[in-house]
């Protein structure tokens, strides 16, 4: 099948347990939560999202014919650059909602050229053969269909997410992730606070925002 990504780039895991980690972000385009147009938000299931997932237009991005198309270019651009052993590979597989694309042709590929796979997703849909971490980032008011995995980030604060339910799933860590945006010095108190009274959470900050990384 074709994949439509948005951009594909090699950066460094800006949040969750992946922090620091050299990765490649293949951002898939398209959202089941929301349009991703401006003139949408006020009637998304999201209306918070701060990612740029409209089309194809980035950098790498484009239709890929096929899982084989898309899994050479991914492991051509891991290779740029490097001046040490390629091993250690790490695709970061987002969007958007890469669920609604990645397949196990895809991840099957990926894993062929070497790569570890990780997913951030909304976890509202299926989850493929071939994962090696997922993140699961609920978005309130949705039907979550992914309850297992190996990294829960809440995005905070976020009205109507019962997290006392969400303690019960089988994660391994649990994160809360400040809100982006107009609020966001509101929000990141706001975690900190609920971090203090609730010890099996973790803060979760985008380091690659404060740093300048993408």
């Amino acid at each position: 099948m074709p994949y439509a990504v948005k951009e594909m780039f090699v950066t460094l895991q800006g949040e969750g347990m992946n922090t620091g980690r050299r990765a490649l972000f293949i951002r898939f385009a398209g959202c089941n939560l929301w349009s991703g147009r401006e003139r949408d938000r006020a009637t998304a299931d999201c209306r918070f999202c701060d990612t740029d997932f409209v089309g194809i237009s980035g950098d790498q991005g484009g239709r890929y014919a096929d899982a084989d198309a898309l899994a050479d270019a991914a492991a051509a651009l891991w290779l740029e650059g490097l001046e040490g052993p390629a091993d250690r590979a790490f695709a970061v597989l987002t969007g958007g909602e890469p669920l609604l694309q990645v397949d196990a042709a895809l991840t099957a590929a990926l894993a062929g050229r070497g790569f570890e796979i990780a997913v951030e997703t909304n976890g509202t849909q299926p989850r493929p053969p071939g994962i090696d971490w997922l993140c699961v980032s609920p978005k309130a008011g949705t039907e979550i269909v992914l309850r297992q995995g190996d990294e829960l980030k809440l995005v905070w604060p976020q009205p109507g997410l019962d997290h006392i339910a969400m303690e019960g799933w089988a994660f391994s860590h649990h994160m809360i992730s400040p809100m982006d945006g107009p609020g966001s010095d509101d929000a990141r108190r706001a975690a900190i606070r609920f971090v203090m009274t609730h010890p099996r959470w973790r803060l979760s900050t985008q380091t690659h925002k404060l740093i300048g990384l993408r």
